[in-house]
């Protein structure tokens, strides 16, 4: 009796120290939870760009554009722009292939996502659109349509376009007339001016020696025209969340 019962007792014993890795269940579950992998913020994606080009930048270089940025935020810019309530101008500009876009036509089928962007040489832009992209099926679930607005040459933003693998209008607004509607253009520092032109050939993108640039801006309008949410940020670096953009695509849907 006492070895049946030691017998018993060894066997309890086993059962109780077994590692999870021996129950399927927990095996199971510990391989769905590994597989959920969250999408990053916009935001910690474009973080993680500034901070490779703070380690690897000249300290001159940073500084510099660090001026650039405090003058654009100084000049007031982004309280002079339109603002959330404001009645959208409208516009018709070409898109990449060369047809004639207007966005009250647009406005007709839903609200129109419309976004800036400085030009494809800009890397922060390109990963801005490119998530974007990701995001443009959860737009059109709120029957909006996402429209983007460069200075760059039609040439230039094909190129954007195709390199980017964008689903969406890319609109070229050569010489900011609709930038300058909305408020949304400053000029460059000189030597961030001078940098540019060097380092890319700012000029040969945008076809004009202005040194003028768009903020990084974005508009949620309504199908009446009217500004429902606006993101306005004179750090090239900041781009509106999606999640935000979304959220105010939900408001509109209430």
């Amino acid at each position: 009796m006492r070895i049946i019962n030691f017998i018993l007792f060894g066997s309890i014993l086993l059962l109780s120290c077994q590692s999870p890795k021996e129950n399927p269940e927990m095996e199971e579950s510990k391989s769905n939870e590994s597989t959920e992998v969250s999408t990053p913020s916009l935001k910690s994606i474009l973080d993680e760009k500034k901070a490779a080009f703070n380690e690897r930048a000249d300290e001159d270089v940073k500084k510099l554009y660090a001026q650039g940025i405090e003058e654009v935020a100084s000049s007031g810019i982004t309280d002079d722009a339109e603002q959330k309530g404001d009645k959208a101008h409208d516009f018709t500009l070409k898109n990449a292939k060369g047809e004639d876009i207007q966005l009250s036509e647009l406005l007709k089928d839903g609200p129109v996502v419309l976004t800036w962007y400085r030009g494809g040489w800009c890397p922060y832009c390109n990963l801005t659109l490119a998530r974007y992209q990701e995001e443009l099926p959860r737009f059109k679930e709120f029957g909006a349509q996402l429209v983007a607005l460069t200075p760059e040459l039609p040439d230039k933003s094909l190129n954007t376009k195709e390199k980017n693998e964008l689903e969406f209008e890319v609109l070229s607004d050569v010489g900011h007339q609709v930038a300058r509607k909305y408020g949304v253009v400053y000029k460059l520092m000189q030597g961030v001016a001078d940098r540019y032109q060097s380092g890319f050939g700012m000029h040969e993108y945008n076809g004009d020696e202005s040194n003028e640039l768009p903020l990084a801006a974005t508009y949620v309008i309504d199908t009446d025209g009217i500004i429902q949410y606006a993101f306005l940020d004179a750090d090239y670096r900041n781009r509106a969340e999606p999640e935000d953009i979304l959220n105010a695509l939900k408001e509109l849907n209430k």
